[in-house]
């Protein structure tokens, strides 16, 4: 069974910085999709950023890019999320996902993944 745990969550000032970690244990993910999701509340879940199996591969939500950079370490299992320049719209709860899909367009879609993990919350004041 794999598990997926986040960490890395805070409070921080518009214009700040957070780096989230996703550890996942149980399996080795190297060969699988991951992907990062939020979700505000009374909103749904929304995609963030993903990553490929080996790391070719990045894509990531208009309302992120240039400011959210997706990058995995297979040695460790571990994906992470540099968050800079953040705002106050970045207020969500963050989840790491992992998807038996190596790579391509569908990682951007909820239904990809086949792990997620609990979330991490991610507080930004204006």
């Amino acid at each position: 069974q794999v598990q997926l745990v986040e960490s890395g969550g805070g409070l921080v000032q518009a214009g700040g910085s957070l780096r989230l970690s996703c550890a996942a244990s149980g399996r080795t993910l190297s060969s699988y999709g991951m992907g990062w999701f939020r979700q505000a509340p009374g909103k749904e879940r929304e995609f963030v950023a993903t990553i490929s199996s080996g790391a070719d591969s990045t894509d990531y939500a208009d309302s992120v890019k240039g400011r959210f950079t997706i990058s995995r370490d297979n040695a460790k299992n571990t994906m992470y999320l540099q968050m800079n320049s953040l705002k106050p719209e970045d207020t969500a709860v963050y989840y790491c996902a992992a998807s038996r899909y190596g790579g391509g367009w569908y990682l951007s879609r909820r239904a990809a993944y086949d792990y997620w993990g609990q979330g991490t919350q991610v507080t930004v004041s204006s």
